[in-house]
């Protein structure tokens, strides 16, 4: 994922969140607003209750995989926050593919 497409600043994940459109799953809440930009962004958040900082940086880039599988950025018409809950760990990589891709399609339609 470019650095382009990341949501970085605390006040753009604020903004997104104080808009309280979410959706969840087991592993995962999703954050989502209109885009922005020209393309979609994301932002993805683990808590420290998930591990040190070595496995939060693991589960993030496996995420960020997870969604360059799963999103076209140019057409896809919302930024995002992903929130990455505690059963994540419980499921594989497939599994939590899938669940996110679900997340990620409901929100088209939200």
């Amino acid at each position: 994922m470019k650095k382009v497409n990341r949501i970085r600043k605390n006040e753009e994940f604020s903004r997104i969140i104080g808009e309280r459109h979410s959706l969840s799953s087991a592993g995962f809440v999703l954050y989502h607003s209109d885009k922005k930009f020209d393309s979609c962004r994301i932002g993805i958040s683990v808590s420290k209750k998930l591990g040190d900082a070595v496995d939060r940086n693991k589960i993030k880039r496996q995420v960020r995989e997870m969604i360059k599988a799963i999103i076209d950025f140019d057409n896809y018409p919302k930024d995002i926050i992903v929130i990455v809950r505690n059963p994540y760990l419980e499921k594989d990589y497939q599994n939590n593919l899938l669940d996110l891709e679900k997340l990620v399609k409901k929100a088209i339609i939200e």
